[in-house]
C-alpha cells in the first residue's frame, strides 16, 4: 500500500461485532476511529484494546455521526465502515494496489453482500457503496437516516464489503419498523406531501422492482423473502408519515 489510510467506524452497543470489524480492517489502515454513541456495553473497551482511538459523541444523525470522526484523522484517505461490516480479500487487494498519489478519482464504490443470518441475499447484491475517500473532497451528506457519500467522481471496484445486515428475520421486522420510522421522520420534516395510496404504491413498487427487474424470482425462498422486506420498509415509511400526522393532530405527536 503506497498511502496511509485512516478507518473511521461508528458505534452504539456493538460488542458483538467490533473486534471482527478492527481485525478485518488493520489489514488496509494505520489508524483506526471508532466514533462511540456513549454505548453501555463493552464496545469502546474492546475497541481500545484492539489499537483503535475511540471518541465519545452522542448521536447527532447518520450524516453528521460519520462525518464527526474525520477531523480526528492524520490521513487524507478515509474509509468508513459499519461495526458490522468486514472486507473480503478482494476488496484488500484493490485497496492496497490504488495509486492514490497519482489517482484522478475522489473516491471509490464496492459492491455489498448483505446477509440475514448466514444467508447472501444476493437479490440485494451487488448494493454499491461508497466508502473509500479523498476528505477534503467529499464528505457524507448530514442527514439523520441513512446517509451516502456525495461525489459523482468515484471509480466502482470488484471487491465486497462483507455486511451482516440482520441476526434473522425477526430482527429484519423490528429494524424495518425501526428504520422506516426514521425515514419517515425525514419526510415529515421536509412537508412531502404523502397520501392514502402512497404505501401501497411505493410498497407495490418495491416489491415489483426487487422480485422481477432485479431477479428475485430465480433465488427461491430468500428472494421472495428479500423482496417482501424491501417492500415493508417502504410502505411502513409512507404509513407511519400518515400515522405521525394523524398524531400530531390529535396533540399526540411523540406516538
Amino acid at each position: 500500500m503506497n498511502q496511509k489510510i485512516t478507518v473511521t467506524i461508528i458505534t452504539l452497543n456493538e460488542e458483538e461485532n467490533i473486534k471482527d470489524c478492527i481485525e478485518s480492517v488493520w489489514k488496509v489502515a494505520d489508524e483506526i476511529i471508532v466514533v462511540d454513541s456513549l454505548s453501555t456495553d463493552k464496545t469502546r473497551e474492546i475497541a481500545k484494546n484492539l489499537g483503535a482511538k475511540v471518541i465519545e459523541q452522542s448521536y447527532l444523525g447518520d450524516g453528521l455521526q460519520k462525518n464527526f470522526g474525520v477531523q480526528f484523522a492524520k490521513n487524507d484517505w478515509i474509509l468508513h465502515l459499519d461495526a458490522d461490516e468486514r472486507l473480503d480479500g478482494q476488496m484488500i487487494k484493490e485497496i492496497q494496489a490504488i495509486n492514490y498519489a497519482e489517482t484522478a478519482y475522489d473516491a471509490y464504490a464496492f459492491r455489498r453482500k448483505n446477509y440475514i443470518g448466514t444467508r447472501w441475499q444476493k437479490v440485494w447484491y451487488p448494493d454499491y457503496m461508497i466508502r473509500l475517500y479523498h476528505k477534503d473532497r467529499c464528505r457524507f451528506s448530514p442527514m439523520i437516516g441513512h446517509t451516502s457519500l456525495t461525489t459523482k467522481n468515484y471509480q466502482r471496484m470488484n471487491g465486497n464489503i462483507i455486511h451482516y445486515s440482520f441476526k434473522d428475520l425477526s430482527d429484519c421486522l423490528v429494524r424495518a419498523g425501526k428504520y422506516s420510522k426514521r425515514d419517515a421522520k425525514v419526510l415529515l420534516e421536509n412537508n412531502l406531501k404523502v397520501s392514502a395510496w402512497d404505501p401501497v404504491i411505493h410498497g407495490s413498487v418495491s416489491f415489483l422492482k426487487y422480485y422481477f427487474l432485479k431477479k428475485g424470482f430465480i433465488y427461491g425462498l430468500d428472494g421472495l423473502t428479500a423482496s417482501l422486506l424491501g417492500a415493508l420498509r417502504s410502505y411502513l415509511k409512507y404509513a407511519q408519515v400518515i400515522e405521525m400526522r394523524e398524531n400530531a393532530e390529535l396533540g399526540h405527536p411523540d406516538r
